[in-house]
């Protein structure tokens, strides 16, 4: 029989009335501990378990303090009653864990963000050399560098055209242009090359300041363009490959391609990242300083890299950076001519550069490209060669950036692993296939996760739908990374961005979570050739072996001591937050 419960009794009250049982019931702290037990056991499988169980004091004291200020900061910032001049950007629409672009500017007026950026990142292990850098400090340079022309293959003289039609740039000696009519024009002849700086100035409704604009719109993923998932994502990738496009024609003339580098290094280097393994085509040509025509192909591109990396690492400003490798990428979309070719470039520069190439793999959308079963004939008639050439260019396989299940693009991540890939690139899709993960743990096989990539691009919807927490939660070794932030969006060369978005979203990480992905981004870095059981003898030693890697996490561990104890002299008092101490 119901019975009501008066407006004066208590909820205890009520509830013992009722027989209801309370939590100091000896039935009910049984189930607790049991659950407790539960719990821990699968929490004993995460990847990131045994860092955990060695965290110094020091480590230890640090961690509770950026919980501390993650929960505090969840209350405050994080919610649409905060009052300040970022709370109305939005449309009131602030939550945790929102969509990246929506949440940038927000993200960046965080104490977690101090703590982020102060934070030592170890190695990053997948970036793409041309979607690095800074589009601002380019637009710059393109006018400050003397020659710089923009041409096309049809007049943009209307919105739909300078929308869609692609362009590119290229250095031009005075002597070889002349007076023609606008590139604006319905008048202009294709391939005419015109100054940038006469560009600007004739550029419709507004100059300079409007042609700006529209640069660095067509150059990047726009706002808009990041939050519009309903499009899908052939329609981002659409637009993604037309950046590469258009930016690639700007960084392969040598003035900028050195400055460039320089600045990309020294960024890095200034988010507390000391090694780059660098992701690269070759399908755009490179022009020396003051040449209109290319010379020495591929070779002067890896002579000028190789010369600004070691320049960087003898400067003062590059003091403790370890250093950087290319890996080279082939574009997965070819015919077989076209990748074989591309295949044998790729054997001769490594000859050539033997300790600047350290790796080999296949780039483009996925879901539209070849898989890597289709191109098994290619990539066998490359081991071969390889080996007869007398040199060793491991896999490091793009695989599972898809939103598929079950098709030839999500069944990439079988091929990855028969072909002996050291690393997978995103491998969205893995946590679908059990099995395969318990192969990736038994091969000591890394996972390269980018959650602002996979979000900007229409893999997830934001950081809390990523499926790295499920990875970590089945015992798979991973890393953050970036993948294209000049492009995409984070703005900068550093992973912050990335790092501050799985510290923030996922519940379970929190800094020593964050910190064992650091660690392992060390633990898989490409520092030298080795062979393929020379690798996994490696990787697995880790910290407890010898050599060049050894020393590095010994180096790394040593740094991130000192930042714990930096955030725990610099935000202490976060620990005594309500609740939390």
């Amino acid at each position: 029989m119901a019975s009501s419960q008066p407006d004066s009794q208590s909820d205890e009250e009520y509830a013992k009335q009722e027989g209801v049982p309370s939590f100091d019931q000896p039935f009910i702290q049984k189930y607790l501990d049991g659950r407790d037990a539960l719990i821990a056991q699968e929490k004993a499988q995460r990847s990131d378990h045994a860092f955990r169980e060695t965290l110094s004091p020091m480590a230890a004291e640090a961690s509770a303090i950026v919980s501390a200020i993650r929960y505090e900061e969840q209350q405050t910032l994080w919610q649409p009653s905060v009052e300040d001049e970022l709370a109305t950007t939005t449309k009131g629409n602030i939550y945790p864990g929102m969509m990246f672009s929506l949440a940038k500017e927000r993200v960046e007026k965080s104490k977690l963000w101090q703590i982020v950026k102060k934070m030592p990142k170890g190695a990053l292990l997948h970036c793409h050399l041309d979607a690095t850098g800074d589009m601002d400090w380019l637009i710059e340079t393109a006018f400050a560098t003397p020659g710089i022309c923009i041409l096309s293959e049809q007049p943009l003289d209307t919105v739909e055209r300078r929308t869609k039609s692609l362009f590119k740039f290229r250095f031009t000696k005075p002597e070889s242009t002349s007076e023609t009519p606008s590139i604006w024009s319905s008048s202009y002849t294709p391939n005419t090359r015109i100054p940038i700086a006469q560009a600007a100035e004739t550029f419709p409704s507004g100059g300079k300041p409007a042609f700006t604009a529209w640069l660095k719109a067509r150059m990047t993923i726009t706002e808009e363009e990041s939050i519009s998932h309903h499009m899908g994502p052939n329609d981002i990738w659409t637009k993604f490959i037309s950046c590469f496009a258009i930016v690639k024609t700007l960084h392969r003339y040598e003035p900028i391609f050195r400055a460039f580098i320089r600045l990309i290094l020294k960024s890095l280097h200034d988010d507390g990242i000391r090694w780059v393994d660098i992701r690269t085509d070759f399908t755009t040509p490179y022009f020396r300083e003051g040449s209109e025509t290319p010379e020495g192909g591929h070779y002067t591109l890896l002579e000028h890299l190789e010369e600004e990396i070691a320049a960087f690492k003898a400067s003062p400003s590059g003091a403790g950076f370890w250093g950087a490798r290319v890996i080279w990428t082939t574009i997965r979309h070819g015919p077989t001519r076209t990748i074989i070719e591309d295949m044998k470039t790729c054997i001769d520069c490594k000859l050539e550069f033997p300790d600047l190439i350290g790796g080999y793999d296949l780039v483009g959308q996925e879901d539209l490209g070849r898989s890597l079963v289709d191109l098994l004939p290619e990539l066998f008639w490359f081991k071969k060669a390889c080996a007869q050439s007398g040199v060793d260019i491991p896999f490091f396989f793009h695989a599972g950036e898809t939103l598929g299940d079950g098709n030839d693009v999500d069944e990439n991540v079988y091929d990855a692993i028969l072909l002996g890939t050291r690393r997978i690139g995103h491998g969205i899709t893995l946590y679908r296939h059990p099995l395969l993960c318990d192969m990736i743990k038994d091969k000591k096989i890394l996972i390269e996760s980018c959650p602002v990539s996979n979000e900007v691009l229409r893999f997830t919807g934001s950081i809390m739908m990523n499926t790295l927490p499920a990875l970590l939660a089945r015992g798979v070794s991973c890393s953050l990374s970036n993948d294209d932030p000049a492009i995409l969006g984070q703005g900068s060369s550093g992973m912050s961005h990335d790092f501050w978005q799985a510290l923030q979203g996922w519940e379970n990480l929190g800094l020593p979570g964050l910190a064992s992905l650091a660690e392992n981004s060390v633990r898989w870095a490409n520092f030298e050739d080795c062979s393929a059981k020379e690798w996994g003898v490696e990787v697995k030693a880790g910290a407890f072996g010898e050599g060049v890697r050894a020393e590095r996490m010994k180096e790394w561990a040593r740094e991130f001591e000192a930042f714990c104890a930096w955030v725990v002299k610099e935000f202490g008092e976060a620990r005594e937050v309500e609740g939390l101490d």
